[in-house]
C-alpha cells in the first residue's frame, strides 16, 4: 500500500465508525479480528466498495491518532502467526494486507481488507456483515443478506480497480482522455478537476479513500495510452495476425495493440483492412471502382462485437484476428449469451453492459441488437458465404470467408446461409423464396431445382418452414422456425 499516512488522515476524518470502517486501540482479540474482517468485507461488498479498513492506534470515539504498541504480525494464536491462523479460519476469497507505519511519532496499523467476491466472506465457515458499527452474523439479518448476495452477483469487470493510488497528474498522463472527449462529442474542459470529474462520471476512474484516484478495468481497457501500464490487462490486447496462405504454417506479421479499445479502434479497422486483398477497377464510366474481398461494415461490426462481449474473467489471452488468404478469424473469449440461432433478431445481452454503454457513447457498438443484421446482409450484398459462428469450452470464433463458388460451399455452409437468409428476411417483413435464394447466392434461373432441393434440406434440418404449407411449390414462402 502507498500513501498510507494520506490513506489515514482520510478514515480519521469521518465522523463515526461506518459498516466498511472499525478503530481500535489495542484489541487484536483473534476471534475478533475473524469475525470483523468477514464482516468488513461483506458490507464493502454490500456498499459497492472495493475495500473495507480496519485500524489500530486510532481512538474509536474521538477518533485521534493515539497509536499501538503491537504489530499483528508478530502476534501469534498458540505456535501459529496470528495473520496465518486468520487466512486459514477465513474462506478463500478473503483478501487483505496489514502495515504498520509512524504517524506523529506513534505506531498505527492499517489493514486493508478487499471486498467479497463471488460469494460472502465467511470466519470459520460464517457470515459476518456490519450493522451500523456492531458486528453480526449474517443469517440473522435475513434483509442485508438478500441486497449482498444480489450485489456479489452483480459485481461487474468494468467496475474493478486496474490500478490505484494515481495522483490527477498521472490520471491524465496515462489515459487517453482527448479520445474520451472527443469520441463522446463533449467539449474538453480547460482545468483538469472537471476532465477528472467527466472521467469520475462515466465510470473511468474513482477517487480512492486516501483522496488519490483509482483507474478501472473499463477506464484501462478503453482509453490506456499504454494498455502494458496494467499488468491484468496487457494480455488483453487485440493481436492481429497475419499468414501466407489459407493455413498457420506461415506467419507474415503481428501487430499487437498498445492502447486501449477505443483509443486505437480506428486506426485497428484501418490495419485490418490494408492486410485484405482490395482490388480497383475502371468503370465504363471511366472512374475507379474499388472491390473489397470483406465488407467493411462486418469487419466493424464483428471486431467490436469481440471487444466488447468478451469474458474479462478468462485470464490469459485476448482477442485475436487471424487473417488468412480466403478468411478472416475473430476470436473473443466467453460465449455469447443468446443462443447463436437467435443471434440476428434476440434484444442485446452484454456481459459488459457498463463497457457496452459507453463504446456505444463513443459510436463504435450498438445495443440495438442489429449488429448482426447488418454483418449477414452485408455478406449476402457481396455474394459472399454466410459467416459463420464456432462455440468452444471458454472462447467464441467468428469467420468471415471471402468469395466461394456456391458448388464449393458444404451443405453444412449452405443450409447454414439459407437459415440467415430467412432470418434477415423475416426481420424485414418479408420472406424466404426460391428466387430470393437464387439471388442471394447469384445463381441463375436455370439452378431453381438445385435450390428448391436446398430448401427441402433446410426444412428437413428443422432450421426453416413454410409460411403457409398450403401454397403450392411455385408460391412457395418460408420462415425462420422460431417465427
Amino acid at each position: 500500500m502507498e500513501n498510507l499516512e494520506l490513506l489515514v488522515s482520510e478514515l480519521c476524518k469521518h465522523k463515526e465508525e461506518l459498516p466498511w470502517l472499525e478503530f481500535k486501540r489495542d484489541n487484536y482479540n483473534p476471534d475478533m479480528i475473524g469475525a470483523d474482517i468477514s464482516a468488513l468485507a461483506n458490507a464493502a461488498a454490500l456498499d459497492e466498495r472495493n475495500f473495507a479498513y480496519f485500524l489500530w492506534g486510532i481512538d474509536d470515539e474521538t477518533h485521534e491518532i493515539v497509536g499501538t504498541e503491537h504489530n499483528l504480525q508478530n502476534l501469534k494464536i498458540g505456535n501459529q502467526e496470528l495473520e496465518n491462523w486468520l487466512r486459514g479460519s477465513l474462506s478463500a476469497n478473503a483478501d487483505f494486507e496489514y502495515n504498520l507505519i509512524d504517524i506523529e511519532g506513534v505506531k498505527v496499523g492499517i489493514l486493508k481488507i478487499c471486498c467479497a467476491v463471488h460469494t460472502p466472506v465467511t470466519f470459520k465457515k460464517l457470515e459476518y456483515i456490519r450493522v451500523g458499527s456492531y458486528t453480526k452474523k449474517l443469517m440473522d439479518c435475513p434483509a442485508l443478506q438478500s441486497r449482498l448476495w444480489n450485489r456479489l452477483h452483480n459485481k461487474r469487470y468494468e467496475e474493478m480497480l486496474a490500478r490505484q493510488d494515481v495522483t490527477l497528474d498521472d490520471v491524465l498522463k496515462i489515459l487517453d482522455y482527448n479520445t474520451y472527449f472527443e469520441l463522446t462529442k463533449v467539449p474538453q474542459p480547460d482545468s483538469r478537476e472537471s476532465i477528472v470529474h467527466y472521467l469520475k462520471e462515466d465510470g473511468c476512474i474513482v477517487q480512492n479513500d486516501n483522496g488519490l484516484y483509482a483507474i478501472t478495468n473499463m477506464g484501462a481497457v478503453l482509453l490506456a495510452n499504454k494498455l502494458t501500464d496494467f499488468s491484468k490487462l496487457a494480455r488483453k490486447a487485440l493481436r492481429i495476425i497475419q499468414y501466407d496462405g489459407n493455413n498457420r504454417l506461415h506467419m507474415l506479421r503481428e501487430d499487437i495493440s498498445k492502447k486501449g479499445y477505443a483509443s486505437e479502434f480506428e486506426h485497428l479497422l484501418k490495419y485490418i483492412e490494408a492486410l485484405t486483398p482490395t482490388e480497383e477497377r475502371i468503370g465504363d464510366d471511366g472512374l475507379r471502382d474499388k472491390t473489397v474481398a470483406y465488407p467493411e461494415l462486418a469487419i466493424r461490426e464483428i471486431v467490436a462485437n469481440a471487444l466488447v462481449h468478451q469474458d474479462f474473467t478468462v485470464s490469459g489471452t485476448g482477442p485475436t484476428i487471424e487473417i488468412f488468404a480466403n478468411r478472416i478469424e475473430i476470436i473473443n473469449s466467453g460465449i455469447p449469451l443468446v443462443d447463436i440461432k437467435r443471434i440476428v433478431d434476440n434484444p442485446p445481452k452484454s456481459r459488459n453492459e457498463k463497457l457496452a454503454s459507453l463504446m456505444r457513447r463513443f459510436r463504435i457498438c450498438e445495443e440495438l441488437g442489429t449488429g448482426w443484421d447488418k454483418i449477414v446482409m452485408a455478406c449476402e450484398m457481396l455474394k459472399l458465404p454466410a459467416p459463420k459462428i464456432e462455440l468452444y469450452d471458454d472462447s467464441t470464433k467468428v469467420t468471415l470467408f471471402s468469395a466461394v463458388k456456391f458448388s464449393n460451399l458444404s451443405l453444412e455452409d449452405k443450409l447454414w446461409a439459407v437459415y440467415l437468409h430467412a432470418c434477415v428476411m423475416h426481420i424485414q417483413g418479408e420472406q424466404l423464396t426460391n428466387s430470393s435464394l437464387r439471388n442471394r447466392f447469384d445463381l441463375p434461373s436455370t439452378s431453381a431445382g438445385s435450390i428448391s432441393r436446398l430448401i427441402k434440406e433446410a426444412v428437413n434440418k428443422n432450421l426453416i418452414k413454410p409460411l403457409d404449407p398450403t401454397t403450392s411449390n411455385k408460391y412457395m414462402k418460408y420462415i425462420p422456425v422460431w417465427a
